[in-house]
Parts: structure tokens; sequence; C-alpha cells
């Protein structure tokens, strides 16, 4: 599975190490950058990872910034694209549970880099429960 994986410059430890840990899960990296601790905005680096999400080039994506928030916020800017917030395992299981999130954000300054493994693996191994939510995802996705 190809996850889209990108961040800030206040992300780009957390990057780094959640690249990492995934790659030793097996799953395969789509690194979008930034490549340092030089500053840098943002939305230069999760939009493209949100677009390879919403062009079938990832199947999911993580966004890495310093709370979480913009980078969530540019993300579900772009159609198709469901990304949420997470700061613990519960939020990220909901995340994935409820609503069938392709997308999480996690805030680097926030959350402790072990934390964030363990949250991505949550939400990496939730699976989508259907049923009253595939309803609301479908009104998310598609709003008349």
């Amino acid at each position: 599975m190809q996850i889209a994986i990108a961040s800030d410059h206040a992300g780009y430890r957390l990057k780094c190490f959640l690249s990492a840990h995934l790659s030793e899960r097996g799953y395969t990296m789509v690194d979008f950058g930034t490549d340092s601790e030089e500053p840098v905005d943002y939305p230069d680096f999760i939009r493209p990872a949100a677009e390879s999400i919403a062009f079938d080039e990832c199947i999911r994506g993580i966004a890495l910034g310093g709370s979480g928030n913009g980078e969530a916020m540019v993300a579900n800017r772009i159609k198709g694209v469901r990304c949420a917030v997470c700061w613990n395992e519960e939020s990220a299981r909901l995340a994935s549970a409820h609503n069938h999130a392709n997308m999480i954000s996690i805030g680097a300054r926030l959350v402790e880099q072990e934390k964030a493994a363990a949250i991505i693996d949550v939400w990496l191994d939730t699976e989508f429960d259907a049923g009253r939510h595939a309803r609301r995802i479908s009104k998310i996705d598609n709003p008349q």
C-alpha cells in the first residue's frame, strides 16, 4: 500500500520517524516533503499529498505540522479527501471506523513520536464500519 506523507518544517522530524516506522511495517512511503527544518509554507507540501489520494496514486495520506490543524484544512479542500486531525488512538480509530478518513493529520508539537506511531497504526489497522456511516460519508463526498 502506498501512503503519501508530507509535512512542514515543524513536522519534519516526525515525518522522518513515521516514514521509517511504516516502511518497517511494509508500507511504501511517497514523500512529498519538506526536506528540512527550514521554514516553509505547509500548503506547498500538503496539497500535492492530498491530491495523490484524490487521483488514486496513494491509498492513504499523512499530514504533519505544528498543530495539524492547518494541514487538515488544506487537505480537506481537495475533493475526495477526508482528513481527520488525531491526537490519540481513539480519535484515530473513530476516524477510520466512522469517518472513513483517508488522510490523517497530527500536530508534531503536541504528540510525541511513539504516540504518533501508535495513532497511525490504529488508523491504518481499523476498518471502516460502513452501515449508517456510509450514508454520511456519501453526503460528505457528494453534497446535494
